[in-house]
């Protein structure tokens, strides 16, 4: 039996964590509170909450349709129904395509995916180091653990600087560009005739969401999430956390000018900020294995911008391992 360490619980460290643990002992390090990464769920008090990263998914390959299907016969998934309003012109709206949510957040896949793997949250990387024919991690804690194989998940910029001495192939010395985002998440007086998204045509704000249109909870209030553009983001993320409040006003200003929703008191605010959130020019590759030092990766950013990516590219990695 061979020993596994998967960085990342996102779609693509949780499916390959899954599928590497049929046959192997698989441990897996996050530097979250909880799983998801960009599928994450801000859960609040009183069971509520907000899907402030990925607001849903429509499956475009029969293998992940086959996936997503099975996984709302289980009731782990389910489709997000509703009005969503499409106020975009540059973009083509599919009225077809499902839009699919986690029953109770979407971070859901990932948890479903690991509920048999031990995981370690809370648990930063900083350094690894190849010697001997093990791989050691250095952890923000201060501890340091070894493995024989090791799978990275994370963001094109920080695996570059984790893993530059350790691979050697052409996809890591290429230069790309991962756009940032900023959620703004708030709460407002109830709106009996709320739909459940718009998509704006804006230089500002790009998407709001109705969490509590995905009827997951009750509350006394309507629960927003505002997503902006990636230009408007790549401008202001260096500088987001010294600036939230100021950010989220103008999300929020946006969001009643162009929904046509009346003003009104905002009983609270949250912003987050996504430094790496997208990457919309795909690798030629899907996934990389590298059998003698046996160390992979696997992640969104090797296959396009979409959450299904991920999963397309864990898959491909755990074919290379199989092999």
């Amino acid at each position: 039996m061979s020993e596994f360490c998967v960085i990342g619980s996102g779609i693509s460290g949780a499916t390959i964590a899954s599928l590497l643990h049929k046959k192997n002992s698989v441990i897996l390090f996050d530097k979250a509170r909880g799983p998801g990464g960009r599928a994450s769920f801000k859960r609040m008090k009183g069971n509520i909450g907000f899907d402030h990263g990925t607001q849903y998914f429509s499956p475009k390959t029969p293998e992940f349709k086959k996936f997503t299907k099975d996984l709302i016969k289980k009731r782990i998934l389910k489709v997000w129904g509703g009005k969503h309003i499409f106020l975009n012109s540059k973009k083509k709206e599919n009225k077809k395509h499902l839009k699919i949510i986690g029953k109770n957040g979407n971070n859901d896949i990932s948890k479903y995916l690991l509920k048999k793997i031990k995981c370690n949250y809370q648990s930063e990387l900083k350094k690894i180091h190849y010697k001997n024919k093990l791989w050691h991690l250095s952890f923000a804690d201060g501890k340091l653990r070894s493995f024989k194989s090791i799978i990275l998940t994370c963001p094109f910029p920080q695996l570059k600087k984790l893993s530059k001495r350790f691979i050697n192939n052409s996809f890591l010395k290429k230069s790309i560009k991962m756009d940032a985002n900023i959620t703004t998440m708030i709460a407002i007086k109830k709106n009996k005739k709320s739909n459940s998204s718009y998509l704006f045509e804006d230089p500002i704000l790009g998407w709001a969401g109705n969490e509590n249109s995905k009827k997951r909870f009750k509350s006394k209030y309507d629960l927003w999430t505002l997503q902006s553009t990636f230009k408007w983001a790549n401008k202001k993320i260096n500088q987001n956390k010294n600036n939230k409040k100021k950010n989220s006003k103008i999300m929020i200003d946006k969001f009643f000018q162009l929904s046509n929703i009346k003003k009104t008191t905002i009983n609270f605010t949250l912003n987050h900020g996504w430094k790496y959130s997208s990457n919309s020019k795909p690798f030629k590759i899907k996934s990389y294995w590298d059998p003698k030092k046996k160390i992979g990766v696997c992640a969104d950013w090797f296959v396009g911008p979409r959450l299904e990516s991920g999963w397309i590219s864990a898959q491909d990695l755990f074919k290379k391992i199989s092999r």
